[in-house]
C-alpha cells in the first residue's frame, strides 16, 4: 500500500526531527522500504537554476555570514509530499525545496550544496533568531506575531486550511462547523491547531499534537483521530498519494499566506529575497516550479502579491 509506505519513510523523517538531526542529503537510515512502491514515492529530477555572480547584499549581516560559509543553511520540512519531502535516499524535492534552491541561486550560491536542517513548527523562530538557520521555507504562515519575532519576505503562496479524513468518511463534509467531537490531529506550534484551540472547534481532550504531520496522517490511516486539520496544500500532498484511502474535505476556512522566514533585523536581506521572488513571478520561474511540485496535484496557482514592509 503506497501510503503505507510512505509514512514509514517520513517516520525516518519524524525520528531525524526527534533526534535534532540535521538533514543534509545523507540516505535516510533504515532504507523506507524497497520496491514500486518506494519508487514512486522517490524525488524525481529538480528544476534547473542558474546560480548568479557577483551577488552582494549591502547591510546584511545574514548574507555576510552565508558568503563566508560558501552555502546557505535553510530551515525545512522533510514529511509533505509535493512540498518539502526527503525520500528513501535522502534526496529532498517538493515547491517549498524548490523556493529555497531558487532563492540560494539568485544569492549567488550553488543550490545543490544548500546545508538542509529539519526544523519543526514549533521550533521556527527560536531557529531563525538563534542563527542556527539563515532562512526558513517550510509552509511558514506569516503572523503579526511571529513578525514580532522574525520577519518575512513573501508571500510566495497562499493556502487555507483544510481537512484531511478517510475516504468513505462523510461526517465532516460541512468543514470545521462539524468538528465538535471530532478527534483531531495537527503538528505541535503550529497555526491550524492553534486555531483549533482558539475557536473551540473540538473539545481539548480531542486535540492530538504531533512534531510532524506525518505522524498525525499515521494516526489517521489507523482511526486513532477523526481529521488531520492544516493548509490545503500540505493536504492534497497526501491525499494525492493514497487518493484511495484519503481525501480533503474541500472547505477551506482560514488564509495562509507562506513567506520565507529571516532574522528579524536583517531588511536588506528581506528585501533581496522579495526582490527575488517577483522576479520569478514574472519571468515564469514561479510557475514552473509549482507546475512541476504542487500542480501535480491538478490545481492550478499563480504567484501571489508580495507583502513588502
Amino acid at each position: 500500500m503506497r501510503m503505507r509506505n510512505l509514512v514509514a519513510t517520513l517516520g525516518v523523517a519524524a525520528l531525524a526531527l526527534t533526534v535534532g538531526a540535521c538533514g543534509e542529503d545523507e540516505p535516510a537510515a533504515g532504507g523506507g522500504g524497497t520496491g514500486d512502491a518506494a519508487a514512486s514515492d522517490a524525488c524525481g529530477e529538480l528544476h534547473k537554476f542558474t546560480t548568479a555572480s557577483g551577488v552582494d547584499v549591502a547591510g546584511s549581516a545574514t548574507f555576510t555570514k552565508i558568503k563566508s560559509r560558501g552555502t546557505p543553511v535553510v530551515g525545512v520540512k522533510a514529511d509533505q509530499p509535493n512540498l518539502g519531502y526527503k525520500d528513501a535516499d535522502g534526496k529532498r524535492c517538493g515547491f517549498d525545496i524548490e523556493v529555497a534552491r531558487m532563492v540560494a541561486a539568485n544569492l549567488g550560491f550553488d543550490p545543490d550544496k544548500i546545508e538542509y536542517k529539519e526544523i519543526p513548527s514549533a521550533n521556527r523562530e527560536t531557529a531563525i533568531a538563534g542563527g542556527e538557520i539563515d532562512y526558513y521555507v517550510g509552509t511558514y504562515s506569516i503572523t503579526d506575531k511571529r513578525k514580532t519575532q522574525v520577519s518575512f519576505a513573501g508571500p510566495y503562496f497562499i493556502a487555507g486550511q483544510d481537512l484531511l479524513v478517510r475516504k468513505d468518511d462523510t461526517s465532516m463534509d460541512a468543514g470545521k462547523t462539524a468538528l465538535k467531537g471530532k478527534k483531531v490531529c495537527s503538528a505541535t506550534g503550529s497555526t491550524p491547531i492553534q486555531r483549533v484551540k482558539d475557536e473551540q472547534l473540538t473539545e481539548t481532550s480531542n486535540i492530538s499534537e504531533f512534531k510532524t504531520y506525518s505522524e498525525c496522517v499515521s494516526q489517521l490511516l489507523d482511526s486513532k483521530v477523526d481529521t488531520v486539520t492544516t493548509d490545503d496544500a500540505i493536504l492534497k500532498g497526501y491525499a494525492a498519494t493514497a487518493p484511495d484511502e484519503l481525501r480533503v474535505v474541500g472547505k477551506p476556512f482560514s488564509t495562509e499566506k507562506y513567506g520565507i522566514g529571516l532574522p528579524l533585523a536583517d531588511k536588506a536581506l528581506r528585501d533581496k529575497v522579495n526582490s527575488i521572488l517577483e522576479t520569478s513571478a514574472s519571468d515564469g520561474t514561479w510557475k514552473a516550479i509549482y507546475d512541476e511540485t504542487l500542480g501535480k496535484s491538478g490545481s492550478d496557482s499563480t504567484p501571489p502579491p508580495l507583502e513588502k514592509y
